[in-house]
């Protein structure tokens, strides 16, 4: 997902819900400059509950969106997505997960990506292979990532760095061609995208 610019989001919404993203991106940059001290969750902290109800006021198809704006608004860290991931709707965890790579430089959020892979839920399946995975998931994790993508129906268009990351990968192509004969034997179709993810498998890597 691209998060549409500010410009842009307000270019979709209506009047109403321009002023409710302008006074809840005002409370989420105040709380970034001077956080709450208390630690109790979403009591002190009044851009969190806009969070939770960014599609109540913006529609649901535009939540993400404004969900994500509001996490880099507050400069979110770690305690604060892990709070909002672990409590929230799938949605919100959703908006999390695509937040990821704009506010972690390291890998220390992994445990949620982790978490939403162990889920059969595609909407967090799409949303964990995204940037943040590509570039801290470890070949072994991220190889499961792809296949998990496959049980689940998530387009392989959703992992991000595919094609690189793929490329000369013989654990990988291993693992898609058992994958495929279990499928075949079973009498089951061999998704689409696994031919696909193959033949990325057989071309050379970057890095080679």
């Amino acid at each position: 997902m691209v998060t549409p610019s500010r410009k842009e989001l307000d270019a979709q919404l209506d009047g109403a819900a321009r002023t409710w993203l302008s006074d809840a991106l005002a409370e989420a940059a105040r709380a970034a400059l001077a956080p709450p001290v208390a630690p109790s969750p979403y009591a002190a902290h009044t851009w969190e509950l806009r969070f939770a109800a960014a599609g109540r006021h913006c529609g649901q198809d535009r939540a993400d969106a404004v969900r994500i704006l509001l996490l880099i608004a507050a400069h979110a860290d770690l305690d604060t997505l892990t709070r909002l991931y672990r409590q929230g709707t799938a949605a919100e965890r959703r908006a999390v997960l695509l937040a990821l790579h704009h506010l972690v430089v390291g890998p220390e959020v992994l445990p949620l990506v982790e978490d939403a892979l162990r889920t059969n839920d595609p909407r967090l399946v799409a949303a964990a292979v995204g940037p943040y995975a590509a570039a801290h998931l470890d070949p072994h994790s991220w190889r499961h990532a792809v296949l998990k993508c496959l049980f689940t129906g998530v387009p392989v268009d959703a992992v991000a760095g595919l094609s690189s990351r793929a490329a000369g990968d013989g654990e990988l192509a291993r693992m898609l061609a058992d994958y495929a004969a279990e499928r075949t034997a079973a009498g089951r179709d061999v998704p689409p995208d696994l031919n696909r993810v193959l033949t990325l498998t057989g071309e050379q890597s970057e890095e080679s």
